[in-house]
């Protein structure tokens, strides 16, 4: 039967918690009722704070003691993301609450793979969702009133909620129970639209040898979602074509995926094929939203909602230590490709982006910083050069086919 963990604060959602549970098992799944509030409840529960505590390095007393909510959402969350991942079985996980509770089920929930249903129902989710999601494929639902009572509100929301992760659990159990016979091995690949036609064509060929790829859209959320999906050991390998997230992160865009990008795969020593693509800009919002020091700089309005800068030859410098860093450091198969002839649709002769000296500031900087400890191939066309995507592609193959 399929088991649906209720991961909650009973000290303050008891009542919530226990009309779920029952309303879940009305629907015909087993209840796993794991309770992360530090006081005291009437509602019993299958995994108790006292247990979550330990589980999160300390104890109920201890955060009793100390007083400081903070640091018990903090503790409360990081046990449960232990009990979670060491119960027998999940087939789904359900929560409610608000910003305290949302933020424990955040993080219960972070570490679990993705295809796994998480449901999340909070007061918080009308608003900025980013916290409670991060890069995996966490479901919210407003709870519309506050969680406080089954009333004529929350128990349709509720009732809804019940309803969905049953139903998500029972298909995830089928799902774990007859896999896809047909099942490829999985490739992640990132792409921009100034890096489409590179990606098509890496895409098309990997599609020809046999892969599933999926797609990344570098975009801040994309990044994380790719470093997630390579920590959560789903793919064979990664076609990171497109690393422009790590301009905005250290320029200051609005598209940063943050300092991890381009580490899930060297750490877990998952093969990656890796290039500059779109490392000649920075993202901003509309023209308007340019912030003002960089007034002077070269800038392009892609669209009304979008304005891209040019990255300087000392940005690229940087960035180019910055990639050849991560490669360096990776622990499984990487190589580096080089575009010498431009690193984006906007980098090539007569086109704004083009700036052959910033460019080789890049290259000159991977170079020095690689030191022969990565596989490097230059080649002497722009990105988007059909043969540029397809001999990362045929590289990346014989990285997973070879084992090298």
């Amino acid at each position: 039967m399929a088991t649906v963990v209720l991961v909650g604060t009973l000290d303050t959602k008891g009542a919530e918690y226990a009309w779920l549970r029952e309303r879940v098992r009305a629907l015909g799944c087993d209840v796993v009722l794991v309770d992360t509030g530090i006081e005291a409840s009437d509602v019993e529960a299958d995994v108790p704070a006292e247990r979550v505590a330990e589980a999160g390095g300390t104890s109920l007393g201890a955060l009793r003691d100390a007083g400081d909510r903070g640091a018990a959402v903090t503790a409360m969350g990081e046990g449960a993301a232990a009990v979670l991942a060491g119960l027998d079985r999940v087939d789904a996980v359900l929560a409610v609450g608000g910003s305290g509770g949302s933020s424990i089920a955040a993080r219960a929930v972070r570490d679990l793979p993705i295809g796994l249903p998480k449901l999340i129902v909070s007061t918080m989710a009308s608003g900025d969702v980013t916290p409670y999601v991060g890069a995996k494929d966490v479901t919210l639902m407003y709870s519309v009133a506050d969680i406080a009572g089954v009333n004529r509100v929350t128990r349709l929301v509720l009732g809804n909620a019940a309803a969905a992760a049953a139903g998500m659990a029972r298909a995830y159990e089928a799902a774990r129970a007859a896999p896809p016979a047909d099942e490829r091995p999985v490739v992640a690949a990132s792409m921009f639209g100034v890096t489409t036609p590179a990606v098509d064509a890496a895409r098309e060929r990997l599609e020809e040898l046999g892969y599933e790829v999926l797609v990344f859209h570098a975009t801040g959320a994309g990044g994380r979602a790719l470093e997630g999906l390579v920590e959560s050991g789903l793919v064979e390998g990664v076609l990171d074509l497109t690393t422009t997230e790590l301009a905005d992160d250290l320029v200051g865009g609005v598209l940063s995926a943050g300092p991890e990008r381009l580490t899930a795969a060297g750490r877990r020593g998952v093969p990656q094929v890796v290039a500059p693509g779109a490392l000649d800009m920075v993202n901003f919002g509309p023209r308007e939203t340019v912030p003002e020091r960089f007034e002077g700089r070269v800038l392009y309005v892609h669209n009304p909602t979008v304005t891209l800068m040019r990255t300087t030859p000392e940005e690229m410098a940087e960035l180019g230590r910055r990639v050849a860093a991560k490669l360096a450091a990776a622990t499984g198969p990487a190589a580096l490709f080089v575009p010498l002839g431009g690193v984006s649709a906007l980098d090539a002769p007569g086109l704004p982006f083009h700036d052959p000296a910033a460019d080789e500031a890049c290259f000159a900087a991977m170079a020095g910083a690689v030191a022969g400890a990565v596989e490097t191939e230059r080649l002497d066309v722009n990105i988007n050069d059909p043969s540029f995507g397809r001999a990362m592609a045929d590289r990346l193959h014989r990285m997973i086919s070879e084992g090298a």
